[in-house]
């Protein structure tokens, strides 16, 4: 995994270390910042290299949401967000902005440390075949999707989410079991995060996210009418 570069931005040099001493062991190469303008500088000159970035919340001169909105104006890359709060609002503004993950400080590194090798491993995908679902073209290789032959703009927890529902069309999937899937860890707060995934979803694939069902006490499922 050399060729994996993880960008670690935290405040506290001892939790940036501790992070850094787990994420080594496993061959990822890491490029460091101690608060927002410093990681908005390392991330502008190793964009093209730079494959994950864990993003501390609460930093001095420049907090983790403004960081978060400025990279997400030009790049999809995987992000997870560490914040001591850990409240049910804070998750779902994150989720909002494009957070892929949400760890809550303190937490296990070796719980982290599997989160980013989760995250790494749905990034990098699997060679498939591209498939047509009723207009809605999905290239799991590229992981592009494109409505009637435009693409269209996802964040890397939308097409998973997506891919989850057309993996499983005609199938009425509860929100607990599409939490457990496409989030990869049990998520303990408010499932109101599928939800607004979904909305943004529909709104982008436009008149093909009526393929997207509404299941009334149940969650969701992806049929083509």
């Amino acid at each position: 995994m050399s060729d994996i570069t993880v960008l670690v931005v935290d405040d506290e040099s001892r939790m940036r270390k501790l992070i850094k001493d787990f994420l080594m062991q496993k061959g990822y190469h890491i490029l460091e910042a101690e608060d927002g303008e410093k990681a908005l500088q390392v991330f502008e000159e190793n964009e093209n290299k730079i494959s994950l970035i864990l993003l501390d919340v609460m930093m001095p001169k420049l907090d983790g949401w403004s960081v978060l909105r400025q990279i997400r104006q030009t790049s999809k890359v995987p992000i997870i967000m560490l914040t001591a709060r850990g409240e049910e609002q804070d998750e779902l503004f994150g989720f909002e902005l494009g957070v892929d993950e949400y760890i809550s400080k303190p937490f296990s590194p070796k719980i982290l440390v599997a989160r980013v090798e989760a995250i790494l491993k749905r990034t990098q995908g699997d060679p498939k075949d591209v498939k047509d679902y009723g207009g809605i073209v999905i290239d799991a290789e590229g992981r592009t999707v494109t409505v009637d032959g435009k693409q269209i703009e996802l964040s890397l927890r939308e097409y998973e989410l997506l891919k989850y529902l057309v993996d499983n069309e005609n199938i009425a999937l509860s929100r607990d079991k599409i939490l457990n899937n496409v989030w990869n860890y049990d998520y303990y707060g408010d499932s109101r995060t599928i939800d607004s995934h979904i909305k943004k979803i529909r709104h982008k694939l436009g008149k093909k996210g009526k393929y997207i069902e509404t299941m009334r006490g149940v969650g969701y499922k992806f049929q083509i009418k």
